[in-house]
């Protein structure tokens, strides 16, 4: 297996530009299915999560095809499939986002239960609950979920304000006759980026951004051009590079109102940032005031930031407390982190973190996406070398890792084992 060696001590400096969102790309490469004939995805970042998306929405009957590094085309002629195979299934949490836009194309669906990131329990019961409310038949057995009926518009109240169960229903809505409205539904900027796709596309999507989502169903959409979102989560790791490792960095295709509670974090612990339309320069310093954290739904604080959050306030000068509220398993990086000197107590959901004056590189284990970008960043802090193995994580989620990270003045090194 791949491992990345970080060589610390390095002050990051320079510009980069940030990636199209990973968490948009794959819902709108979903809902690119509803349609007929050629779909053009623009900003779409090239790496393993969008590419295993690709190759199932290739097994439906679509024909994917990159036009160049971070475009991508998506052609569907004819019949497509209702099932999606499991052994592409378990490698993408994502590829329960067809749900939705298979039921409501075909009145019918069969999905392997998905695999991804092993943070959390992540249930699929608020979108079959969703989809029974709208005159579906539901069944789930032998590891597939099992959609068949037509929709029928219909008041939806979501239990807890999933991204996902807002997806799929915010999708499905689309075909369904009459009119859907989705109450508590989740908030993301993603979200909005999906409705203003399937708009674009010609559904009637009102409301996405609020917690309540009103779609009138149509008969049919169109394919469009569209330019994906800048991805928030990695424009905000990069910010926490550079202050973990006191340099200065200018990120690019950044949406700083998508960064809010980040922003407000990093300004509290001490970080300087000046803010323009679409770029955030982010000045890092040598020591950091302590803070404390509640993940939250947006414009909460973003549980995909939290664990490089952790990495940062390992060096700040004082105790720090953590609350995670939405995945139960996000502080398996501690003991990692633990590793290279930091001194963190877990308890339950919420984790106290007691800053100390040093890092020092160690073997570690990226157990997830973010925690393995959260140990790179402890990486470029910490004294000496420090191996990073699981990388595959990384892969999954960061575009050009290595070369992006570098190209600031990072030392990183990728091995094949």
């Amino acid at each position: 297996m791949a491992k990345y060696v970080v060589t610390g001590g390095k002050k990051l400096a320079g510009t980069v530009r940030v990636s199209g969102a990973k968490n948009a790309a794959l819902p709108i490469m979903a809902a690119a299915l509803m349609t007929e004939g050629e779909t053009i995805l623009e900003n779409v970042p090239n790496i393993a999560d969008v590419r295993c998306m690709g190759r199932i929405l290739e097994s439906l009957g679509a024909v994917v095809t990159w036009l160049d590094a971070n475009r991508l085309s998506i052609k569907v002629n004819g019949k497509i499939g209702s099932g999606t195979p499991y052994n592409l299934a378990k490698k993408l949490r994502a590829s329960n986002l067809l749900l939705g836009p298979l039921a409501g194309k075909l009145g019918r669906a069969e999905i392997s239960m998905p695999g991804g990131c092993l943070i959390g329990s992540r249930p699929m019961d608020l979108h079959i609950k969703g989809l029974k409310a709208m005159g579906a038949d539901v069944t789930t057995e032998h590891g597939l979920i099992k959609a068949k009926g037509k929709l029928q518009g219909e008041k939806i109240y979501l239990d807890f304000p999933s991204v996902g169960a807002t997806e799929n229903l915010m999708m499905a809505a689309v075909f369904a006759s009459g009119r859907t409205e989705l109450e508590n539904a989740a908030k993301e900027p993603e979200i909005v980026d999906l409705a203003n796709f399937l708009n674009a596309m010609g559904a009637q999507i009102r409301g996405a951004g609020t917690d309540l989502i009103r779609i009138k169903g149509v008969k049919e959409l169109r394919p469009v051009n569209y330019s994906v979102i800048p991805d928030r989560i990695e424009a905000g790791t990069f910010a926490i590079g550079a202050a973990i490792t006191g340099g200065k960095v200018r990120l690019e295709n950044v949406i700083p109102m998508h960064l809010v509670p980040l922003i407000a974090k990093l300004k509290e612990v001490g970080v300087h940032l000046i803010q323009e339309e679409d770029a955030l320069e982010v000045g890092g310093k040598e020591e950091y005031a302590p803070t404390d954290i509640k993940t939250m739904p947006y414009p909460g604080f973003p549980t995909d930031l939290q664990s490089p959050m952790l990495a940062l306030l390992a060096k700040a000068k004082g105790t720090s407390m953590i609350v995670e509220n939405i995945y139960e398993n996000r502080f398996r990086v501690a003991g990692e982190l633990k590793r290279m000197g930091a001194n963190i107590r877990v308890e339950g959901q919420a984790a106290v973190i007691v800053g100390v004056d040093q890092l020092y590189g160690a073997q570690t284990k990226a157990t997830d996406l973010r925690a393995g970008a959260a140990l790179i960043l402890a990486g470029l802090a910490a004294e000496g070398l420090s191996e990073i193995c699981g990388i595959e994580h990384i892969d999954r989620g960061y575009e050009g890792f290595q070369a992006k990270w570098n190209s600031l003045g990072a030392e990183i090194k990728r091995i094949e084992d």
